[in-house]
């Protein structure tokens, strides 16, 4: 097979995972900035809740980009001690694209990734509830 079906998130798909993740913000109380990319890390939606941090926009953008270009979850390495050096490697050796700070996730539709969500301006816990309640509400659709 030289060719295979290809999903790709919509703006309408963007929106849905937007509105998933400001509801579970506000449900939390936590002002957040909100970035939606599609699966080659191209913005799609932002949002900038009212009082989230202005710091966190850029963080927000890395987050989505890495999570959809790397298909996992941002976040430090799953071994038992992570590495401060091979973190900070993924950051410099990519100029910046790659974070391992989490609050980032793909988002997948039939197995496929079609894209990514960051989130930032909470504690890393909050920021990961936040784009996994985004991530959900693609599911639902």
């Amino acid at each position: 097979m030289l060719t295979r079906n290809h999903i790709q998130l919509t703006l309408e798909g963007a929106r849905a995972v937007l509105s998933g993740a400001e509801a579970k913000a506000r449900e939390i109380n936590v002002p957040q900035n909100i970035t939606v990319v599609d699966e080659g890390g191209h913005l799609l939606a932002f949002a900038r809740m009212d009082g989230a941090k202005l710091s966190s926009v850029e963080v927000s953008l890395t987050k989505a980009r890495a999570a959809a270009l790397r298909r996992a979850a941002t976040g430090p390495s799953p071994a038992a001690e992570p590495s401060v050096l091979l973190s900070l490697g993924l950051a410099l050796a990519t100029d910046g694209k790659l974070t391992c700070i989490r609050g980032g996730l793909p988002l997948f539709v039939d197995s496929q990734c079609v894209g990514g969500i960051g989130v930032s301006a909470g504690t890393e816990e909050q920021d990961v509830l936040v784009a996994q309640a985004g991530a959900d509400a693609l599911e639902k659709q």
